[in-house]
Parts: structure tokens; C-alpha cells; sequence
């Protein structure tokens, strides 16, 4: 079919534009320039197919030097695993300057908010 240009007909899904409804939020590093070390980090949760099950991945990395500041892994996606690697990259922070973090869901809801306004973390 791809050969001779045939496709099926049939409404195809738009993903791109949201629902109506929804709130949409801006991206908050587009026109932001990254000059330091510790100004803005990035946190993502994967997974690691094994050959029985799979494990998941959490990095906390520094997007200035491209370093990984942190990392865990778990068999189990549990709050306390989604914590710990942002924690540990907070108790090694080289400043106290702001910071930027652009993480998932897990990271930012795992941080508590007395933690986050300790460390001027935004």
C-alpha cells in the first residue's frame, strides 16, 4: 500500500492539541540561560527491561555540566526511591545559590515543600 500512496481511511488521533479544558503550562526553561553550575537541574524516571521483570532508573543531573549528580535504582516504584536521588543531589549541592529544577511528577511531589524553600530550590 505504501508503494502505490494508499492509505486507510479513518479519523486519526490528534495528540497534539490538549483538551478543552485543560490548563496548559509554559515551559519554564525556554528562554532561560544557563551560566553556572547548580542553576538548573534535570531529573527522569525510567525503566531497565531485564530478562525476568525490570528495574527503575532516577537520575538528578546538572544540566550546565552535564554531569549526574545522583542516581537510584529499585524494583519498586515507591515514594521514598523517587526521593532519594533528588535528596542526595541536594546534600552534595557544591552552592546555595537558586536553582532551577525541571523534573517529573514523582521527584516534585516526593520533595517536601519545607525541603524545597531550605535549599531555594523553585
Amino acid at each position: 500500500m505504501r508503494l502505490l500512496g494508499l492509505e486507510a481511511v479513518y479519523v486519526k488521533r490528534s495528540t497534539r492539541r490538549p483538551a478543552p479544558g485543560h490548563k496548559i503550562y509554559s515551559y519554564v526553561l525556554r528562554n532561560l540561560v544557563i551560566t553556572r553550575p547548580d542553576h538548573v537541574w534535570a531529573s527522569d524516571i525510567t525503566y531497565i527491561p531485564l530478562q525476568h521483570g525490570f528495574l527503575y532508573l532516577t537520575a538528578v543531573m546538572d544540566l550546565y555540566s552535564r554531569s549526574v549528580l545522583s542516581w537510584r535504582l529499585s524494583n519498586t516504584l515507591t515514594n521514598d526511591f523517587c526521593v532519594d536521588a533528588p535528596d542526595a543531589a541536594l546534600s552534595r549541592a557544591a552552592s546555595s545559590g537558586p536553582w532551577v529544577s525541571h523534573a517529573v511528577r514523582c521527584l516534585c511531589g516526593g520533595l517536601t515543600r519545607r525541603k524545597c524553600s531550605r535549599s531555594n530550590l523553585r
